[in-house]
């Protein structure tokens, strides 16, 4: 079990593809959410292999890295 597995599952309960999906993590448990999300992100404070792995980076979360994520990504 891991946050996509999560994510799965209230996918199919809403109907959504994983092209709809926005995942933001920072650390090796959100590797398999940010790798199979639609747009993988890692926060800017991230470890290395996260940061590898994203799609694209935000602002480390002392900075508002989420919030500016979904500003961008989500809200457009």
């Amino acid at each position: 079990v891991n946050k996509w597995t999560a994510l799965e599952y209230i996918m199919k309960e809403l109907n959504l593809d994983r092209n709809e999906i926005v995942a933001i993590g920072d650390n090796v448990n959100d590797k398999e959410m940010i790798e199979e999300a639609g747009l993988g992100v890692a926060m800017g404070n991230s470890i290395p292999g996260t940061l590898k792995i994203a799609d694209v980076t935000t602002a480390d979360n002392n900075h508002d890295g989420v919030g500016k994520a979904i500003e961008k990504y989500v809200l457009k």
